[in-house]
């Protein structure tokens, strides 16, 4: 109790994501079939296309393609989990059900409705998170031992998503507007060292992709996974919780100017 109220802020914040778990066991297929996405992933590309591929330069040495595609895998499954929270289910409530109205007509305030819904998608990154690391073990693709650090590494990727998604959500102004978010993930599932190491890219967009901030998650993950844990981690956490930070501050400015004028 006292970790989750050290990250959430105030007790206020845990009745939100009460009210958010809630809501979602009611429509639990939705979110199961959420959950076994990134595996099915896995399955399809990382071990069917991998038989074809073969072996591809990983932090120490050439590794199996699934080995080196799973940590990527699990970093893009953090992403998803908290950016889908943190847009379309944010957005809903703060624009059509007029959600956080009511909360703010109770003892709740704009931080601990922001701490409540950051809350919320860090414990459903960490659930997609979790169950794909122990869907690696149990396949054999998380050969060292250090790999338990890659769940709070998801937490992190999470964070960082997750206060981006909150500070931008509060600028759409309609459904129209979350194409930009698909034209955002898309070519950051893609293009962020997920299925090809940074040699085979050219140079120039090789220095792109380490700008991008899933290749920051994926290289965090891809690390602890085989074990070549260096100083550079600190500079993709670091980056990961500064975008996170800015991203709340920003939502709570925002939502605090409109919500409560």
């Amino acid at each position: 109790m006292s970790t989750a109220l050290a990250v959430l802020g105030s007790r206020r914040a845990l009745r939100v994501v009460e009210r958010n778990g809630r809501v979602t066991l009611r429509a639990w297929p939705a979110f199961a079939s959420s959950l076994l996405e990134p595996i099915f992933y896995l399955f399809s590309i990382g071990i069917g296309v991998g038989a074809l591929v073969g072996k591809v330069e990983g932090p120490t040495g050439p590794v199996d393609y699934d080995q080196f595609v799973a940590p990527a895998m699990m970093a893009t499954a953090a992403m998803n989990g908290c950016v889908f929270e943190t847009t379309y289910n944010f957005f809903y409530k703060y624009k059509y059900a007029k959600t956080y109205d009511g909360m703010l007509a109770t003892p709740l305030g704009v931080g601990d409705i922001l701490a409540g819904e950051l809350g919320w998608a860090l414990a459903r990154g960490a659930l997609h998170s979790g169950v794909f690391l122990l869907t690696m073990w149990a396949m054999g693709l998380a050969p060292s031992a250090w790999s338990v650090l890659a769940l709070p590494g998801a937490v992190l990727i999470g964070f960082g998503f997750a206060g981006a998604g909150l500070g931008l959500t509060t600028y759409m102004r309609s459904w129209l507007d979350f194409d930009y978010v698909q034209l955002a993930i898309i070519p950051l599932f893609l293009f962020s060292a997920t299925f090809f190491p940074l040699s085979e890219y050219p140079d120039a967009v090789a220095w792109v992709v380490r700008l991008g901030p899933l290749y920051q998650g994926v290289a965090i993950e891809r690390a602890v996974v085989f074990g070549e844990l260096s100083p550079v981690l600190l500079a993709h956490a670091a980056y990961l919780v500064a975008m996170g930070w800015l991203g709340l501050r920003l939502a709570r400015r925002r939502m605090s100017l409109r919500l409560q004028p």
